[in-house]
């Protein structure tokens, strides 16, 4: 599915030069935009803010806990390097006491200008547009933005969705993916991943590591009652280990599909070098896995690290 591009070149107009306050504290940008279904002009007020002035949608489909120094690293170089940050986030005014904004797309923006200023960059200031929205056209307008971004992960769009899907449409999903502009088979598929029991969730490494095929392969154990006490009790072991000894995604499913099968893990102890490991180097990616695996458990883990790797082809 071809990536919606609603926010190109929205501000190829502004003058090259770094944020300045005025006496409100905010500069205000006004930039034309020419909406080619109608013909109509809609005046856009961009807007610098304080980030502290601004808070996450409940509704926001990324998880800001997640967000760290190391996974916006590339946006953190990028805003220090330009100066400033280039593509404005999406907000809608709150109501009530606190923080003026609630930001509807941009958490990775505001967590980038908030560490920044924290961090011997006091100068930055939070780009925003600020729209009146409705919660669904609120999430639909951060999904267009997000649904194909490597750093948004399956497993965070699927309990966004499932939320969605009683939030705004009743249950009804084929009208949720006709809004979405999606097969239903698509968004079934990332239903299913939202279904997950937390204990498969806590299972693995990070959030962001559980992949919409992992649903996929796991589904048939967890229909079976006798399979899914094997799955989960597995799991419940895995999750125990944890810290250190937490192996990887790729992994994980393999070893709760042995256990769905009744099979026991061949070959190394929960304690010794993972069955199925990644390592990176200097750009060099290399595959370590034990000669006991099985062609099946293999073509599992391959299938794993790929989609992490690549993600989904979407329907």
């Amino acid at each position: 599915m071809k990536r919606h591009q609603a926010f190109d070149d929205i501000l190829k107009d502004m003058p090259d030069q770094a944020p300045v306050r005025d006496r409100a504290g905010a500069r205000f940008l006004n930039r034309a935009n020419a909406l080619a279904e109608t013909g109509s002009r809609e005046e856009k007020t961009l807007r610098w803010v304080d980030p502290e002035d601004c808070v996450m949608w409940v509704g926001h489909n990324r998880a800001y806990d997640l967000l760290t120094p190391e996974n916006c690293a590339d946006l953190i170089d990028s805003i220090r390097a330009q100066g400033r940050q280039e593509f404005p986030a999406i907000v809608r005014t709150r109501t009530g006491e606190g923080p003026r904004y609630e930001v509807i797309c941009g958490a990775r923006r505001h967590f980038a200008i908030t560490w920044l200023r924290a961090n011997n960059y006091p100068q930055f200031r939070y780009l925003v547009d600020e729209r009146e929205l409705t919660d669904e056209e609120a999430f639909r307008l951060a999904d267009i933005e997000n649904r194909d971004r490597e750093d948004l992960s399956d497993y965070e769009r699927a309990i966004d969705y499932a939320q969605a899907l009683e939030r705004y449409y009743g249950g009804r999903q084929k009208t949720m993916a006709a809004r979405l502009e999606v097969s239903e088979a698509w968004l079934s598929r990332y239903l299913q991943l939202a279904k997950l029991p937390p204990e498969i969730v806590a299972a693995f490494p990070s959030l962001r590591e559980i992949r919409e095929l992992h649903a996929r392969v796991l589904k048939p154990l967890l229909v079976d009652p006798a399979a899914r006490r094997r799955v989960i009790a597995e799991a419940e072991a895995l999750a125990a280990a944890g810290g250190a000894a937490a192996v990887p995604a790729a992994e994980v499913v393999a070893r709760l599909r042995k256990a769905g099968q009744g099979r026991a893990t061949p070959g190394r102890s929960r304690s010794a070098e993972p069955e199925f490991q990644v390592r990176r180097k200097r750009g060099v990616v290399t595959i370590e896995f034990g000669e006991a695996m099985s062609e099946e458990d293999l073509r599992a883990a391959f299938d794993g690290y790929l989609s992490a790797r690549f993600g989904d082809g979407k329907a």
